[in-house]
């Protein structure tokens, strides 16, 4: 698996979307053998639950996304496993191993998106996909994320 970094710059919050939802559709072509897991980085308002939103659609879950800032973990189901979101903006490490980390992110059929992951880098494997988000303006982003080939 090569891994490259690309910037994209996205204008609106449908761009956002969009961008989550074909992640979405990438993710369910592969045959994994772990969990697939999303580390996302970048300040308040930087477009990580709306991208979040979009990878749930795009997996077909029906269920209305919002960010798990105050619950830290919400778990969704798909058509080939669960999705779980977590936010560790208000979370230390060892909050996040007595919630069954290792155990979630060890079975494949999981896909697991961390907001604010950087502060839970220390027990994050190495093959966390990495993307930093960045707030330009009220509606303007740009996302630094690696771009994964899986051939």
């Amino acid at each position: 698996m090569n891994k490259k970094q690309t910037e994209t710059i996205i204008n609106t919050a449908q761009q956002m979307q969009k961008m989550g939802k074909d992640l979405a559709k990438r993710i369910l072509k592969l045959d994994k053998n772990k969990a697939l897991i999303i580390g996302l980085e970048g300040e308040l308002g930087s477009g990580k639950t709306t991208f979040i939103q979009g990878l749930a659609k795009g997996l077909g879950i029906k269920e209305l996304i919002t960010s798990p800032t105050f619950v830290i973990m919400k778990k969704y189901d798909f058509s080939k496993g669960k999705l779980y979101h977590i936010d560790c903006y208000r979370i230390d490490l060892k909050n996040l191993i007595e919630l069954d980390f290792k155990e979630i992110i060890n079975n494949p059929k999981n896909i697991v998106v961390i907001e604010w992951a950087e502060k839970v880098k220390d027990i994050l494997p190495n093959n966390v996909i990495w993307m930093k988000f960045e707030y330009l303006d009220e509606n303007k982003r740009k996302i630094i994320h690696e771009e994964i080939n899986y051939s």
